[in-house]
């Protein structure tokens, strides 16, 4: 199980977060989010890998900040088109494209991003961009029958953990944490990751376990 903590800024903060046992670090790159990093932060993770959070960005500067940052994945948030994920995917770059299905339908969309994405990431739908904090119908992605592993986001919080435990799909890679474990924007608990992060490690034990 992958976990991904999303929003981080702060050096302290996200040496703190690589310890709790985060896999991957997320950084937004987004102008408009309160999580904006408009710097190299002083503390970069060396264990986590590096994700780099773009909404309709040009591709020249996504670029820029990806070897700014020394991004091992570029997470695309916005309506970024299939033709923008095969161009920076054909220049080397990893690729999670976020979506936010409505419906069933909505589904259908993900046929033309999967050749060029390592995941997906499926979010709340949302007016904005980045992701509300909001839980979505869980339910709605059995419909979901793509090759493409994704990860889970969408209002995940410590008391999400029953939920997760109840949820399955072959393609679940992931959980994509953010605002529900912040005390302010930007700046996440430590402590509570860390249990949080130890409670679902085994959650995903016992699942595999329960498989074989």
């Amino acid at each position: 199980m992958i976990v991904k903590v999303c929003g981080m800024r702060e050096p302290e903060n996200i040496r703190e977060v690589e310890n709790a046992g985060a896999d991957w670090i997320g950084f937004i790159c987004y102008q408009h989010s309160l999580r904006f990093v408009p710097d190299i932060p002083a503390y970069l993770p060396h264990r986590c890998k590096r994700i780099g959070v773009f909404v309709n960005e040009d591709t020249e500067r996504i670029i820029a900040r990806a070897q700014e940052l020394q991004l091992d994945y570029l997470q695309l948030h916005g309506n970024e088109s299939p033709d923008t994920c095969r161009t920076l995917h054909r220049q080397g770059f990893r690729i999670i494209k976020a979506l936010a299905p409505k419906a069933v339908s909505d589904f259908s969309l993900t046929t033309a991003y999967a050749p060029y994405c390592d995941y997906l990431l499926f979010d709340t739908p949302c007016t904005g961009f980045g992701g509300s904090g909001e839980k979505f119908d869980w339910t709605l992605l059995k419909h979901y029958k793509g090759e493409t592993p994704f990860l889970l986001s969408g209002g995940i919080r410590p008391e999400s953990l029953e939920a997760l435990r109840r949820f399955h799909h072959p393609q679940w890679a992931g959980i994509d944490l953010n605002s529900g474990f912040e005390t302010a924007p930007g700046i996440k608990d430590a402590e509570k990751l860390k249990t949080f992060i130890e409670r679902i490690n085994n959650v995903s034990m016992n699942n595999v376990l329960m498989r074989e």
